[in-house]
C-alpha cells in the first residue's frame, strides 16, 4: 500500500516546482509559469517535483492531504489527484525565514476543459520545458562536447535518462534527475568511464527552474543511433 500511494501514475501531469524565499514558482510542461498558484485539472493526477533555491521549505495543501519538504540540494517528488474543482489554499509549512508567513497559495482545479482554455490563454503563454531546456543546453556550450560520434570530449545523451552508468571508480550510477543535477553542478563528483574530467561546473551560473528545464529535455532526447 505504500509503494502504491507513494509512486505517482505514470500518466501524471509533472509540475515543476521550485521554493524561493518567500514564494512558490511553478512551471507546466507546456511552459506556462505561475507564482503561488498552481493551475490544475481535475481528475487527473498532478506530480510536484520540487526544488529549493536557497533553505528548507514544505509544500503543504491540507485539502489534498500532502505535506513534502523541499530540501536545497535535492529533488523530492509528491503527487495528488483533485475530484472537486475549486480553490485550495497552499502554504509552506516550514519555517523559512522572515517572511515565512507571507509563502501562501492557492491550487485552482478547474474542468479539463477550462484547463484547457487556461493553457491556450494569450497571458499564461509560454515555451515547452523541454525547449527551454534546450536552449539552455545550447546557451551554455554542452552541445560542444555532449555529441553522438566517436571521439566526443563528453557523452551522448541521447537515451541516457535512466540508464545505469559505469563511473571511473568502478562503480555505478543511475542516471536519474539528481544525478544529472549533480553532473551539471559538481562535474566531477561521479566521473564517467573513459572520459577525462574537462566538464567545468556551471553552480551559480543556472538556476534550480533552469536545471529542471535541463533534465527535461535530456529526458526528452531519443534513444542513440
Amino acid at each position: 500500500m505504500y509503494f502504491t500511494t507513494y509512486r505517482p501514475p505514470a500518466e501524471a501531469l509533472e509540475i515543476n516546482v521550485v521554493g524561493k524565499q518567500w514564494m512558490w514558482k511553478l512551471q507546466h510542461p507546456t511552459g506556462q509559469r505561475e507564482i503561488n498558484e498552481l493551475h490544475i485539472p481535475v481528475a487527473q493526477p498532478v506530480k510536484i517535483r520540487l526544488a529549493s533555491e536557497d533553505v528548507i521549505h514544505s509544500f503543504y495543501v491540507p485539502a489534498f492531504r500532502i505535506k513534502r519538504d523541499v530540501l536545497p540540494g535535492r529533488y523530492t517528488i509528491t503527487w495528488f489527484e483533485a475530484t472537486q474543482v475549486g480553490e485550495y489554499h497552499l502554504f509552506c509549512a516550514e519555517y523559512c525565514g522572515t517572511k515565512h508567513s507571507l509563502m501562501i497559495g492557492r491550487v485552482i482545479v478547474m474542468e479539463p476543459a477550462d484547463y484547457q482554455k487556461w493553457l491556450n490563454g494569450g497571458g499564461n503563454s509560454g515555451i515547452l520545458v523541454t525547449a527551454a531546456g534546450e536552449g539552455r543546453f545550447q546557451q551554455l556550450g554542452c552541445s560542444t562536447c555532449h555529441k553522438a560520434e566517436s571521439g566526443a570530449r563528453g557523452p551522448a545523451l541521447a537515451g541516457l535518462f535512466g540508464k545505469t552508468v559505469q563511473l571511473q571508480n568502478g562503480e555505478t550510477a543511475v542516471a536519474d534527475e539528481a544525478y544529472i543535477r549533480e553532473s551539471i553542478l559538481t562535474p566531477n563528483a561521479k566521473l564517467v568511464l573513459d572520459y577525462k574530467p574537462v566538464m567545468p561546473t556551471y553552480q551559480g551560473q543556472i538556476s534550480e527552474e533552469g536545471i529542471l528545464q535541463m533534465i527535461a529535455y535530456i529526458k526528452s532526447l531519443g534513444e542513440s543511433p
